[in-house]
């Protein structure tokens, strides 16, 4: 397992994290996993009469399903799909820390069981497309976000990590259309780091060598690897760190928009 030895600046970070208050329009929901209390903060459209699309964002390390939930503003950006903002327990390398499990199997599988729970329940409460199962996150959460395309790769339609590394190594799985975002300057998950499980990513996905520039020029510059099995990657580098940058939600919504697994 990787030691997450950035606990010191999370710690400063988790403490901004606490008075954030969700957004209008979030109500919170709980579920009763392995005998513990889990809650995330829901939001689902209104009035609509179509299957929604479903999007799990994990917040990271020291952080809250609150302030993941204002500073994000996927409810500004994204009106059509069920939003779920999770709230993490205290975390293996610090219980003052509320984050995710970081590899497949550690903690009991506590998180993905959470996960599973999750969507079927609001499978029942909502009219879910499941074709559209989508899950985001960033730092820990992004991490996470690896580890349930390794534990339900049949599930998900797309991830997209943000600030994060690949958590398995020579692993076979179900190509899966990903969207990565790296800061140059990322001091937590290094950046080389970072690019390495691009690679490892694009590999699994069995994509082109030579990837294009993906959608009309942003804040945040895009480039596009393609495989012939249907799947992409894009890759996202900004000038920036281990922040959640500026734009990023406006990218991945469009490419969670743009890409949902093939009708079984």
């Amino acid at each position: 397992m990787r030691s997450f030895s950035f606990l010191n600046t999370l710690t400063f970070l988790a403490c901004t994290f606490v008075f954030a208050k969700a957004p209008d329009g979030f109500t919170e929901q709980s579920w009763m996993v392995d005998g513990v209390k889990r809650t995330a903060l829901v939001r689902a459209p209104v009035n609509s009469k179509k299957p929604n699309a479903i999007v799990f964002c994990w917040h990271g390390l020291g952080g809250t399903a609150e302030y993941s939930a204002f500073s994000w503003r996927l409810d500004k950006i994204d009106n059509n799909s069920v939003l779920v903002f999770p709230q993490g327990l205290p975390s293996e390398w610090n219980p003052k820390l509320m984050g995710w499990q970081a590899e497949l199997g550690t903690n009991g599988d506590r998180d993905v069981r959470f996960f599973d729970t999750m969507l079927s329940d609001l499978q029942k409460k909502y009219t879910i497309d499941s074709r559209r199962v989508y899950t985001m996150g960033h730092s820990n959460g992004a991490v996470f976000c690896y580890v349930l395309w390794q534990a339900r790769p049949r599930v998900l339609a797309a991830i997209g990590p943000v600030a994060a590394y690949i958590p398995f190594k020579d692993e076979e799985l179900p190509p899966m259309d990903v969207i990565h975002i790296a800061g140059k300057k990322d001091q937590v998950i290094q950046y080389e780091l970072q690019l390495d499980t691009l690679r490892k990513v694009r590999l699994l996905n069995r994509c082109e060598v030579e990837g294009k520039p993906w959608g009309k020029p942003s804040v945040l510059g895009a480039t596009i690897y393609s495989a012939n099995n249907g799947k992409s990657v894009v890759t996202v580098i900004h000038e920036g760190g281990h922040e959640y940058p500026t734009g990023a939600s406006e990218i991945i919504v469009r490419f969670f928009n743009e890409n949902h697994r093939p009708t079984n």
